[in-house]
């Protein structure tokens, strides 16, 4: 769990931004999102390869915007 121990003489929005800062760096946040919803296994999988389509297509258009 995130904790940030404000130290004397610090402000409230820069102990904020660390607090925000250290939560990211943990993910807690797309942990939370990741267990919020119930997918079946099959639309895991779905899910799973439409992303790899998507790296595969970026991958080729920056292939070929090097080529170039």
């Amino acid at each position: 769990m995130a904790f940030v121990v404000i130290d004397e003489g610090e402000s409230l929005e820069s102990a904020l931004k660390r607090f925000k800062r250290k939560v990211q760096q943990e993910a807690i946040i797309k942990e939370i999102k990741k267990h919020s919803v119930y997918f079946k296994p099959g639309e895991k999988k779905r899910m799973k390869e439409a992303q790899a389509r998507k790296r595969m297509r970026r991958r080729m258009k920056r292939e070929k915007d090097l080529e170039y």
